[in-house]
């Protein structure tokens, strides 16, 4: 990377955003201050994906992370949670858009001699027919030439499960052979992305009991749960979605109230 401004200073900055236009890292001082505690309803996702993050913290063998599934479910919070729990241990977030993973290998290349671990975090992945930026993932998640650095893992959010769009012609070269089911090579390509990610949670709207638990979680205690809940079942039935999202929402607009 070639800039003229100033070099993070990795030792005191748990994370930053990378900025292709001017080709630098920008400082995040303020974090998302969201807690693991404050994430209800994905108690099995959360374990998975601590036990893996402290796993790559400790020097040992772990996976890139592919969060998959419904919308505001919680998939970017965790990892923002992540940070906050494990950035005294030296995680390091550094957040990339889709659209700048060609300046991938380079970002890379600046931070894999240091003592500090990365997780580069990769939002609402998903690309469309004739976009190749997936590419430049393939290099990081498995090396080339290079071995992939150990100091840094992937840990991309999708509503896609295979990251690129699927269609009924993608299927017509499939055949089963001797019981053994073999992709068409535009199926395999496809999956072949998705499979680079060792680690995948898949994440589901949640029920409405789910929904009340994260609701008062967020309102504490209130006068009339009662009807608290009757508002907010109101609430999610004009946004079309139970999820924490929702509840957020919910709670950021009738905190007070209650």
């Amino acid at each position: 990377m070639h800039s003229t401004h100033r070099p993070i200073d990795w030792r005191h900055t748990p994370a930053a955003i990378w900025r292709g236009r001017s080709q630098t890292l920008r400082p995040v001082p303020h974090p998302d201050p969201v807690r693991l505690d404050d994430l209800l309803g994905i108690a099995t996702q959360k374990a998975k994906l601590v036990q893996n993050t402290e796993r790559f913290l400790a020097g040992q063998p772990c996976n890139h992370v592919l969060l998959w599934g419904s919308r505001g479910t919680g998939k970017s919070s965790i990892v923002k949670a992540l940070l906050n729990e494990y950035s005294a241990r030296g995680l390091r977030v550094i957040e990339v858009d889709k659209d700048d993973l060609h300046d991938l290998p380079g970002i890379v290349d600046d931070i894999r001699d240091r003592s500090q671990r990365f997780i580069i975090y990769c939002d609402d992945l998903s690309f469309e027919d004739g976009e190749n930026q997936y590419k430049h993932l393939k290099s990081v998640l498995e090396g080339s030439l290079e071995l992939p650095p150990e100091n840094v893992r992937i840990y991309a959010t999708s509503n896609r499960r295979h990251l690129l769009p699927e269609y009924m012609k993608d299927n017509e070269q499939t055949q089963v052979v001797n019981r053994e089911l073999h992709h068409g090579d535009v199926v395999e390509e496809k999956i072949s992305l998705s499979d680079r990610f060792g680690l995948g949670l898949s994440f589901y709207p949640i029920n409405e009991a789910q929904y009340f638990e994260i609701v008062d979680h967020l309102f504490g205690a209130v006068e009339d749960r009662e009807q608290l809940h009757v508002r907010a079942r109101r609430f999610s039935m004009e946004k079309g979605v139970r999820s924490g999202r929702t509840a957020r929402q919910f709670y950021n607009q009738f905190v007070g109230e209650f």
